[in-house]
């Protein structure tokens, strides 16, 4: 029984070494190094841990400095991310034939470049910690924006990723964003550009495209699409601006879409929820869908078991 088993593995095998063999893009045996996903995901808990000094550590350090602890962490992302920027700099065209030296160097001043942004993106942070708690009447305390958001996790990754983005790194800050989207179910392109004070509020269904542009004080909730008007167009579209503009001081509510490069929602604007929008909103308009009229009729057949209802109740349902 065991020979026929081993029979059959071989000749799935076989088969399989053939479909190999089609000379399609997913049959390519790429000799380039890739990056390595969990190191991008660890360099990423750390840089957290940074950037929270206080909040994330090890647990297992039975004496805490945080000069030690940091100096640990930095000198463990700088070590990792110059070697994983280094492996996708390739990617990018204008080191596609470049050396290896070049390519080290490169990574190596990107990198650098980079932990010098930690400061700026802790400013930001901390004013989106802010916007959270001033924003938000059932969060108790900061510890628990930062401890438990996801809002507040998505921004934060998204705000490393960006930094990343515009110092011409590829596919590492997607990785990064679209680990926080698989983990908060709020999706934000590197490239899309967040302002001061950024409050997402529950976030589950958000989608923030790439050539998002976003200004201070502004406040999204759950279901919202800040997307392009068409895709249609492709790879031909890339670079262009496709996605809107938020202004500052903009309230976005549950479920609203806003679509097309040329739109721009005015400053202090509020968009209700579900709303459509295609075009620009000027400033201090309040967008609303109708109200649509809910239809009641009492009918005493879908009325519930007497025991299981008050016998004052009366039974509606909805048409």
């Amino acid at each position: 029984m065991a020979h026929k088993l081993e029979e059959q593995i071989h000749g799935l095998l076989d088969t399989l070494l053939a479909d190999y063999c089609g000379g399609r893009i997913i049959d390519a045996e790429v000799t380039l190094d890739h990056p390595n996903k969990d190191v991008v995901i660890d360099i990423v808990y750390k840089l957290r841990q940074i950037i929270f000094p206080g909040y994330f550590r090890n647990q297992a350090y039975r004496v805490y400095t945080v000069r030690n602890h940091v100096s640990m962490l930095l000198e463990d992302v700088i070590f990792n991310l110059i070697r994983q920027i280094s492996i996708v700099l390739v990617y990018a065209p204008e080191y596609s034939d470049a050396s290896p030296e070049t390519i080290r160097q490169r990574a190596e001043e990107i990198t650098l470049a980079f932990i010098g942004k930690i400061p700026e993106i802790r400013a930001y942070i901390e004013m989106d910690v802010d916007a959270a708690y001033d924003g938000d009447p059932a969060a108790y305390n900061k510890d628990e924006i930062i401890y438990s958001y996801p809002g507040l996790f998505a921004i934060l990754v998204s705000r490393i990723a960006h930094q990343l983005h515009l110092l011409g790194v590829p596919l590492i800050p997607r990785i990064m964003t679209e680990y926080a989207h698989s983990q908060t179910g709020i999706d934000i392109h590197p490239g899309a550009s967040l302002g001061r004070y950024f409050f997402i509020d529950h976030g589950t269904g958000i989608v923030i495209g790439e050539t998002t542009e976003i200004g201070d004080n502004v406040k999204v909730y759950q279901g919202v699409t800040l997307g392009a008007l068409s895709t249609r167009g492709g790879q031909s579209l890339k670079s262009k601006k496709r996605h809107p503009t938020i202004c500052d001081n903009v309230t976005i509510y549950s479920g609203a879409s806003i679509l097309g490069g040329e739109t721009v929602i005015g400053r202090g604007a509020v968009i209700g929820a579900n709303a459509f929008i295609t075009r620009s909103i000027p400033e201090g308009a309040k967008v609303s869908i109708k109200n649509q009229e809910l239809h009641y009729r009492y009918d005493p057949k879908q009325k519930p078991e007497a025991e299981t209802v008050d016998p004052d109740d009366t039974w509606f349902y909805i048409i």
